[in-house]
């Protein structure tokens, strides 16, 4: 009998690089999508690989989860609505999705006996550290702002709730992701900004002086390759944050990073004397506990989306197919 590692959202951004990774190391791969935003064409070059099935369906209809879930041995939960602004336009769906959804699939992989779950988690856990110069770690008290970040903070609790020596469990917390994938986002901040320069040639910043955690999309993708290779000891229960901590900038670095590919570019700045979410983040434990550490840098992925955007091969970057 096949087994299968079952990744939900994984016609999406990360999970579209994710899967021929998983495919590469000789994995059967299953994928569960609704294809909300896309055709499935993230997926094309590995639909001929006879170790790879899809499921079209949402994650949270229970005939789907239990149909894609048949023979599964490990779960990656990718599938979510992703980020601030889809959380506020569908506050319901979020929770239901977000939340709802997860704790079925956690009760459907302990019931069918699934060895290992990985939740797809967000550093805007941290909300709004109180000091500038302090990076947060993965045991840091985590304040979520807005819904998004609370349905992860949550999720997370029931994830974490659920391992025992039977059943795996960890969460990922992924920096900012940004760079180029098979499912492309222009509304991640790199990649908008560069968007913004690229095609206008000016760009809005507001506030300019607060800080994020930034990961490149592939690193991201190896982080949960790295966290499925993991001997069980040193993954059960834990929680990793994923990137790099030279990897924090204020979004006025990401300007000057800018101006130094694109020297005309029109920037205004507008600013704020409060922003919800202000954090600088440790990733020293996903180096030690599981030998990751990131292979690109933020200048590395400007280069590569404003070469995109230069080929033409993105015909309206501003369409709704490149948001979440």
């Amino acid at each position: 009998m096949r087994r299968w590692t079952l990744v939900t959202g994984g016609a999406g951004y990360v999970g579209s690089l994710l899967v021929p990774m998983l495919l590469s190391q000789g994995r059967n791969v299953r994928v569960l999508d609704s294809l909300k935003h896309g055709n499935g064409s993230s997926l094309l070059g590995v639909w001929s690989d006879d170790r790879f099935e899809f499921v079209h369906g949402d994650v949270d209809d229970e005939t789907t989860l239990v149909e894609a879930s048949r023979d599964v041995s490990e779960i990656v939960h990718l599938a979510a609505i992703v980020g601030d602004p889809a959380c506020s336009r569908e506050p319901d769906e979020a929770r239901r999705v977000n939340v709802d959804a997860t704790r079925r699939l956690l009760d459907l992989a302990q019931e069918l006996g699934v060895d290992r779950f990985l939740f797809s988690s967000t550093c805007s856990n941290y909300g709004k550290l109180e000091a500038g110069d302090v990076l947060a770690t993965e045991e840091w008290e985590l304040r979520p702002v807005s819904l998004y970040a609370e349905t992860k903070v949550e999720a997370e609790l029931e994830t974490l709730a659920r391992a025992n020596p039977d059943f795996t469990t960890a969460c990922l917390r992924l920096a900012t992701v940004y760079g180029v994938s098979p499912r492309m986002r222009f509304d991640l901040t790199v990649n908008e900004f560069v968007r913004d320069v690229a095609v206008q040639g000016s760009l809005v910043v507001y506030g300019e002086q607060f800080w994020r955690p930034y990961v490149h999309v592939r690193d991201a993708a190896r982080a949960f390759v790295a966290a499925l290779d993991a001997p069980q000891e040193t993954l059960n229960g834990e929680v990793f944050n994923v990137g790099s901590t030279s990897e924090n900038y204020r979004k006025l670095d990401l300007v000057e990073l800018l101006r130094e590919r694109v020297p005309s570019a029109d920037v205004q700045f507008v600013h704020r004397d409060e922003d919800p979410r202000d954090y600088r983040v440790s990733f020293e434990k996903i180096g030690t506990v599981l030998g990751y550490g990131t292979t690109r840098s933020v200048p590395d992925g400007i280069d590569e989306v404003l070469r995109l955007l230069e080929s033409s091969a993105i015909e309206d970057p501003y369409a709704l197919a490149y948001r979440a």
